[in-house]
């Protein structure tokens, strides 16, 4: 039964007793977190179980070494946990654990928790005859295709450390990953089609190699070539330095069945040589999936992530495969071929929980609610958003016409270094305010700190920091103690420090204010970029905004703001002469009302786009550069459009000059 719902000040509440359940569970996980975590452990395998207390930490660099220790020489594979388990043991061979859908709609598979188990053991044994062996740190440079999802668990199986990086990725930027893991296998295919464009990953993948060749030479194994297994000694193991290639047909001719499984302490290197291990991670994953999205078993799940990044690992991989869910495995992108085509996959497999970005949510809105009442969203009952905060209009146009008003709006607050959810509601549970995180999740103990180290009690606004560790958090930077402390601890000793601005409000809620480095200090006052860019976005002509600092002779910094107009408004002359002067008038009292007159911005300039990463994060590094004319840009090889730059300084407020 759906909850009641009551609109109040646009806040959209979900009334239910169930948020007392909630702080009673919360309140044992911070008081008793032995207990409870020992609990959560009942669930999995375990080879070898603890040898000491279940969690041993230290934050603060001025009594030691940073270290995080969660059940301590507990050994466990977390292939087994989430394949052989769910086969063998659940009976979930038939169930259906990923729904393939390619960039193109006449590309699609069902994977069996049968056929994903045998794949996963075929690639293991091909990686192990190429010489792969526990501790090993393996590239993966792959799109979103099944083959992704097999490799990372055959080398979660076999006891191998993966790297995954995003398909999207210059050469430069995979060479710097193989070189920051220290990689000796790079697993990559062909090439890839995204949307109508192809991307030669092979070519892209060589480059890379060639970049590593003076200091370091890994391997590189195309899944998907055509050439046969060459380059190996009379024992079979690769030779130190070459380059081999094994086509397809090599790894689905490898047997079936991995029976080794080596328990093994790190689980895989993310993005900055972020390093997670299994036990934490692996109960951290499964806990925050069966909760944040109130999974049952018939419940179809679609998170549109990629698996080259930390919501792909955790919440496509290893949290759902951890639960025996069904997912989407989506290859292609939003509006390819057809602005439609999110909600046909969702009409198509009966999607009832969906997780997309705020970025998405944005881009669907521009095409109305045209597209989406052709399909029938029926089955969808929790709608989930990451990846960056989400302005109250996109919250709402995403509860009103996706939701259709009867879906919760999971807003997830999480980093690679947390490993999962730490602010989330829950659904049903927590009453919901368009645009925040709300609460914590279970065993995450936030505070707020101002810039002197203070905690700050009741409504406040400062830095965002943790107390204690949880069991998914980062064990460190590979390779890298000091970058590790001075990263996340040396600021403010005694507290993990997020990097993110935070605002509580009276009702004890948390709302993400934008990373410290995109505040912005205008005359002394510390201002968010989110809550600006929020107002700006309110205006009707305005699609997309982004705000950043300009330095200015009296206040110290101002704002500088580049505004996207919808389609319907032209850029150029138009946009320039008529509607930006009435947004001048209305931002100057809009930004009075909602945050006071130091937010008045002080440049407003037209932007045709906006400089976004392939995952669609705005790079307010390039912008500050343009806002303050600013040439050299470094290193833009991430950027899905570089030519945007150039527009963007060729249309620089003269102002601002």
């Amino acid at each position: 039964t759906l909850p009641e719902i009551k609109y109040f000040k646009k806040y959209i509440y979900f009334i239910s007793a169930n948020f007392d359940a909630y702080l009673a569970l919360y309140k044992k996980s911070t008081e008793e977190p032995e207990e409870f975590w020992a609990d959560v452990a009942q669930e999995f395998y375990w080879k070898k179980p603890p040898s000491g207390p279940m969690l041993q930490y230290n934050f603060d660099v001025n009594k030691g070494n940073i270290y995080i220790k969660f059940m301590e020489g507990a050994k466990t594979n977390i292939c087994y946990n989430i394949l052989d388990r769910n086969v063998h043991e659940r009976n979930l061979g038939e169930k259906v654990a990923y729904y393939w859908e390619g960039n193109s709609p006449d590309h699609h598979q069902n994977i069996t928790y049968n056929q994903l188990l045998r794949n996963v053991c075929r690639c293991a044994n091909a990686l192990k005859l190429l010489g792969v062996k526990k501790g090993d740190r393996v590239a993966i440079y792959l799109p979103m295709i099944p083959e992704l999802v097999y490799t990372m668990l055959a080398c979660a199986r076999i006891g191998a450390v993966h790297s995954i990086v995003f398909a999207g990725f210059s050469s430069e930027s995979l060479c710097e990953r193989i070189m920051d893991a220290q990689c000796n296998i790079l697993v990559t295919a062909d090439g890839v089609y995204r949307g109508d464009k192809l991307i030669n990953l092979k070519k892209i993948a060589s480059e890379a190699l060639e970049r590593c060749k003076e200091r370091y030479v890994p391997v590189c194994c195309s899944l998907l070539s055509e050439e046969p297994l060459t380059n190996t000694d009379a024992s079979n193991k690769l030779q130190v330095g070459q380059t081999v290639k094994f086509r397809q047909h090599a790894v689905y001719t490898a047997h079936t069945v991995c029976t080794k499984q080596c328990a093994s302490i790190h689980s895989f290197i993310s993005v900055q040589g972020v390093l997670h291990t299994v036990t934490g991670y692996m109960l951290y994953t499964s806990l925050t999936f069966k909760y944040v999205f109130d999974y049952h078993h018939d419940d179809v799940y679609w998170c549109t992530a990629d698996i080259g990044w930390i919501t792909g690992h955790s919440y496509i991989t290893y949290g759902p495969l951890a639960n025996g869910a069904t997912s989407v495995l989506f290859e292609g992108v939003p509006v390819y071929p057809h602005v439609g085509r999110l909600w046909e996959i969702i009409e198509k497999y009966g999607v009832s929980k969906f997780y997309t970005a705020p970025t998405a949510i944005r881009l669907l809105m521009k095409y109305g609610r045209e597209p989406l009442q052709r399909y029938d969203l029926s089955s969808l009952c929790v709608l989930g958003t990451v990846g960056e905060p989400i302005n109250p209009e996109a919250w709402l146009w995403y509860y009103d016409v996706v939701g259709q008003q009867r879906c919760p709006v999971i807003d997830t607050f999480w980093q690679t270094e947390t490993g999962g959810h730490v602010l989330t509601p829950l659904p049903a549970a927590t009453p919901l305010k368009p645009g925040s995180a709300t609460c914590p999740f279970f065993g995450v103990q936030p505070a707020i700190l101002n810039e002197h180290g203070e905690e700050l009690e009741g409504e406040a606004e400062g830095y965002l920091v943790f107390r204690k560790p949880w069991p998914g958090i980062m064990r460190g930077v590979y390779g890298n103690q000091e970058r590790f402390e001075s990263t996340y601890f040396r600021k403010f000793p005694g507290f993990y420090v997020t990097g993110d601005g935070c605002r509580r409000d009276q009702d004890g809620y948390y709302w993400i204010t934008g990373r410290i480095d995109d505040m912005l200090n205008v005359s002394g006052h510390l201002l968010s970029t989110a809550e600006v860019e929020a107002a700006l976005t309110e205006h009707p002509s305005v699609a997309e905004a982004a705000v950043v600092s300009q330095p200015h002779a009296v206040k110290g910094e101002c704002l500088y703001c580049f505004v996207r107009g919808h389609d319907h408004i032209k850029h150029g002359q138009k946009m320039q002469s008529a509607s930006i002067p009435h947004l001048l008038t209305w931002v100057f009292h809009s930004v009075r009302e909602k945050i006071g007159p130091i937010a008045t911005p002080d440049f407003i300039q037209n932007a045709p786009g906006l400089p976004k990463t392939r995952s669609g994060k705005i790079m307010r590094r390039v912008l500050r550069q343009i806002a303050r004319n600013e040439k050299d840009l470094g290193d833009l090889s991430t950027l899905a459009d570089p030519k945007v730059v150039e527009v963007l300084f060729s249309q620089r407020c003269e102002a601002a000059a």
